[in-house]
């Protein structure tokens, strides 16, 4: 397995992220963050994405803990094209409203906003084991549960691309 997780692009094989022309398109972003454990239920991680709206892709992850910091972390994660152009969706979470400028911020208490991201999360944790509230397969190590979420991601965007 850690010669497979070696393989794993940086850009999480997000096309988008490479397109020349993404300057001249309109950039909408879904943000959202995803509630999960390493070795034990106390040791509660944060998995942060950013989901280019118009092709499904995830452009972006961060796992952290659900503050600023978090937030942060998933900003810094973000390709620089992006956080120059996008528009972000995101819950009324106000780690995100210390981290993304407010004209390139977009928030709401209800769902609409964060539809798509939230369905991924379903989806994540349909295909990723780690992530199902109640199961056995849990991850020991912190390196593995992120190596491991990133695999899936990584499969799930070449997947989009075809």
């Amino acid at each position: 397995m850690d010669e497979l997780y070696e393989e794993i692009p940086d850009n999480l094989a997000c096309s988008v992220a490479e397109d020349a022309h993404i300057d001249l398109m309109e950039v909408n972003c879904e943000t959202d963050e995803l509630w999960s454990f390493v070795a034990c239920k106390a040791n509660k991680q944060w998995l942060w994405l950013a989901l280019y709206r118009n092709s499904r892709q995830v452009v972006a992850l961060f796992i952290g803990n659900r503050s600023a910091k978090g937030a942060l972390g998933l900003w810094r994660a973000i390709p620089e094209r992006y956080r120059r152009r996008a528009i972000f969706y995101t819950d009324d979470w106000d780690a995100y409203k210390q981290i993304i400028p407010a004209n390139q911020h977009k928030f709401g208490k209800t769902k609409k906003n964060t539809n798509h991201v939230e369905r991924f999360f379903c989806t994540l944790r349909q295909r990723c084991s780690r992530l199902v509230r109640l199961s056995l397969s849990f991850s020991e190590k912190l390196d593995r549960h992120i190596k491991s979420i990133k695999f899936v991601i990584t499969h799930y965007n070449i997947s989009l691309q075809s």
